[in-house]
């Protein structure tokens, strides 16, 4: 895709090195800052939505986010008085989007933990300081060398005292909803509870290169996926387990916090199997088990049967 930055070519003090990677709102660019000579990552939006209201609003929030924050695994972002035109400057860091990896298939299941647990150690400093992120996708965990973690995209974050930034819009705009909370489909803000739902998204696509769930619009009842044991067999029931507790359906009866789920991804050995019958009661004849599948159908097919006999018994008496 051809942008109005090519290689080369210069933006206010920033010197434009390569076009990284195209997003569903913004391109994201490297260059150098010819005032310090430090390597930077440019965010510039894209142009069929930079008009968008929301869009200045979300580069905002990102912007103020990133400077008030200090962690080492969230993108630093880099204040600018002097701009032409919106765009947001971060820190330059060495990785891929987590996305990029999942299209070449699952991930061990020791990365996968890892990088789970990685998530949530940041997502604690972030809830800890009033601040949910609520995009939380694969395209938003950046992977370096050893694993490394960076998270962006705070562009529609809550954060205490902050004017609330309405979600919907922007998930229209942005056409994702796999990864979204059922209390955030139905149009609820939600809690660090709604990240953590996120993270067993994040964690069953990483397991089994697989969705739990298909793209929903808001009017649609989200229950429970398909155990991700079924499509490998070789993951533990305990991981299963904080797997399901993550995507609960209710926020009460998910882990209270990312600190929880992290110990229990890292202590695998301790985590209580619950009974889950409601697993097989899901919502399509399609998702339930073949022999229960089988068993149903023909139950049903012995209905008329039954009453047809019923009917001549009667009509002979």
């Amino acid at each position: 895709m051809k942008t109005r930055f090519q290689p080369g070519e210069q933006l206010d003090h920033f010197l434009i090195h390569e076009v990284v990677s195209t997003g569903a709102t913004a391109v994201i660019l490297r260059a150098t800052d010819l005032r310090t000579q430090r390597t930077v990552g440019i965010k510039i939006p894209r142009f069929e939505v930079e008009s968008e209201p929301l869009l200045a609003e979300r580069f905002h929030r990102e912007e103020e986010i990133g400077k008030t924050l200090h962690h080492p695994g969230i993108i630093k972002v880099y204040p600018e008085t002097e701009r032409s035109q919106l765009y947001l400057v971060t820190e330059w860091f060495e990785g891929a989007p987590l996305r990029e990896l999942l299209q070449k298939g699952p991930l061990a299941k020791e990365r996968a933990v890892r990088i789970a647990i990685g998530v949530c150690n940041i997502l604690g400093y972030l809830h800890d300081h009033g601040i949910v992120h609520r995009d939380l996708t694969p395209d938003h965990i950046l992977v370096g060398a050893e694993d490394v973690l960076r998270l962006t995209g705070f562009g529609v974050a809550s954060m205490n005292g902050a004017r609330r930034i309405t979600f919907s819009s922007l998930s229209q705009m942005i056409g994702l909803t796999t990864y979204l909370s059922p209390e955030e489909l139905s149009g609820k803000r939600g809690d660090a509870r709604s990240d953590l739902y996120a993270v067993g998204v994040i964690l069953y696509e990483m397991l089994t290169a697989k969705l739990p769930f298909r793209e929903l619009n808001p009017y649609e009842a989200r229950l429970y996926p398909v155990p991700p044991r079924e499509a490998d067999p070789s993951i533990t029931p305990q991981l299963q387990e904080v797997i399901f507790r993550a995507l609960e359906p209710e926020p009460r009866h998910r882990y209270g916090t990312a600190h929880e789920l992290a110990r229990g991804l890292a202590h695998l050995d301790e985590v209580k199997i619950e009974e889950r019958p409601e697993l097989f009661g899901r919502d399509t004849l399609k998702e339930r088990p073949k022999g229960k599948r089988a068993l149903l159908i023909a139950l049903v097919a012995l209905v008329p049967i039954i009453l047809f006999i019923l009917l001549l018994v009667v009509a002979r008496s």
